[in-house]
């Protein structure tokens, strides 16, 4: 199976609901022969023993649950469904069908069931699996907590503001974990530790004096770009001595037949199969290397909340919370992938074009300040997250957060004619509204 492959199938696994229980109905199964097997070897004590009626009953009553127990579960899943469409958003679904408390406790539940119905097939007037029944009450009453704790999940981690919380986390990990190379100040490439790969500084000029490429390859279907292997990429390319450009950013979607990648060096029909295995495509982004899309995710929630039809400023500031963090993660971070990547002797073995700091600002801020520009409170705390940005960032990029500044202050005069509350607006308040910063009063609205 090849790179992409192998992706494609650890996506499947990730997103689908059905796998990992199938695999606790299986686990169910052979629980059971394991069970009869062993009460052959031990003597329970009498206190174990049960009637053939009652063992029964429990049996058939622990099968039902679980049937029932399952179908409410599939019953959160469709509200999930109808909470994302209105009011998160729907590229959020993505991440929940990963949540593994969800599949771990359908797998529990499809065990308990298949285990439990796998033992009635063994209870006769004369022989009873006693260590099974007992074993299926206390699946039961574990399976009974696991519900309360998917429960207590499923009405705290679906509100606007921790769904933002999570897709910031999830951002600021990836752009931890997608650091092949530490970027020096200088813009010299730093060999760093893991795989011995080097990774330089930003490549605005996307391979700009490799010349024409010896090969291109061609997208075989349309898809997004949802993974570059950049680390096996660079061992193929430094063994043939190759050098791969690829002019896309991870979650773009390239159509078939396009150029998906261009290969400078000579190379065979199998290594550009290889190679082209290295790229996974799929039918919309994943988060696992594309930090944007985490920022584009709270980006949807905070304009949602901010349409005519919600009109929720409060919930698009507590996003703005959290685009804050992430942004600034991203702003001041120095461990990153920028693009290009060295194999161990310093020499360039990969181009991988990478969003800019201007992109990504755009990305968290210029939605959110056109759809929010009549409030005073996103306003007030798009000022607040912009001064944190400026303040927190390397110089290099503080140009780029005042043009975001300058904008605000654009849209902030055009929407408030009162010079009253267009003074009010242009304070700047990390809550949005009632927690001005210091030397900032109520005496600068007139």
């Amino acid at each position: 199976m090849s790179l992409a492959g192998a992706f494609r199938a650890r996506q499947f696994v990730r997103q689908s609901l059905w796998v990992v229980p199938l695999l606790g109905g299986v686990a169910g199964v052979a629980l059971s022969g394991v069970d009869l097997w062993v009460e052959g070897l031990i003597n329970l004590p009498p206190s174990w023993s049960y009637s053939a009626a009652t063992a029964n009953s429990v049996l058939s009553a622990a099968a039902a649950a679980m049937v029932g127990l399952i179908g409410f579960v599939v019953t959160i899943g469709v509200l999930v469904v109808q909470m994302a469409t209105g009011t998160l958003s729907p590229r959020f679904m993505r991440l929940w069908y990963r949540d593994r408390l969800q599949k771990f406790v359908l797998a529990a539940f499809t065990a308990t069931f298949t285990f439990a119905f796998a033992l009635l097939r063994h209870v006769e007037a004369d022989s009873v699996p006693d260590l099974g029944v007992s074993l299926v009450g206390l699946a039961v009453s574990i399976d009974l907590v696991l519900l309360l704790l998917y429960f207590d999940r499923f009405v705290h981690a679906l509100r606007p503001v921790a769904v933002a919380a999570a897709m910031a986390e999830a951002g600021l990990a990836i752009e931890a974990e997608a650091g092949l190379a530490i970027e020096a100040e200088a813009g010299l490439a730093i060999e760093a530790e893991e795989d011995g790969l080097v990774a330089s500084a930003g490549n605005d000029d996307q391979g700009a004096g490799l010349g024409e490429p010896d090969a291109r390859i061609l997208a075989p279907r349309s898809g997004a770009i949802q993974d570059v292997d950049i680390a096996d990429l660079v061992r193929f390319a430094a063994a043939r001595g190759q050098v791969c450009v690829i002019p896309h950013t991870i979650g773009d979607f390239v159509t078939a037949g396009s150029v998906l990648m261009e290969v400078h060096g000579a190379a065979s029909e199998t290594d550009l199969r290889r190679l082209r295995g290295m790229v996974s495509l799929g039918h919309e982004r994943t988060i696992d290397q594309d930090p944007a899309f985490a920022l584009r995710i709270m980006v949807d929630i905070a304009i949602r909340a901010l349409s005519p039809a919600v009109n929720d400023p409060t919930t698009a500031t507590q996003v703005l919370n959290h685009i804050d963090d992430l942004l600034l993660g991203i702003g001041s971070s120095d461990r990153a992938f920028r693009g290009t990547a060295l194999d161990a002797d310093g020499q360039v073995r990969l181009v991988v074009r990478t969003r800019s700091w201007s992109e990504y600002l755009d990305i968290g801020v210029t939605e959110i300040r056109q759809y929010g520009a009549a409030s005073p409170q996103i306003c007030r705390r798009l000022r607040a997250m912009l001064e944190d940005l400026r303040d927190g960032v390397p110089l290099a990029r503080r140009a780029v957060v005042q043009s975001q500044l300058d904008a605000l202050d654009r849209a902030t005069d055009a929407a408030f004619a009162d010079p009253v509350e267009r003074a009010l607006a242009r304070m700047s308040d990390r809550q949005g509204l009632g927690a001005t910063r210091s030397g900032e009063t109520s005496d600068a609205r007139g």
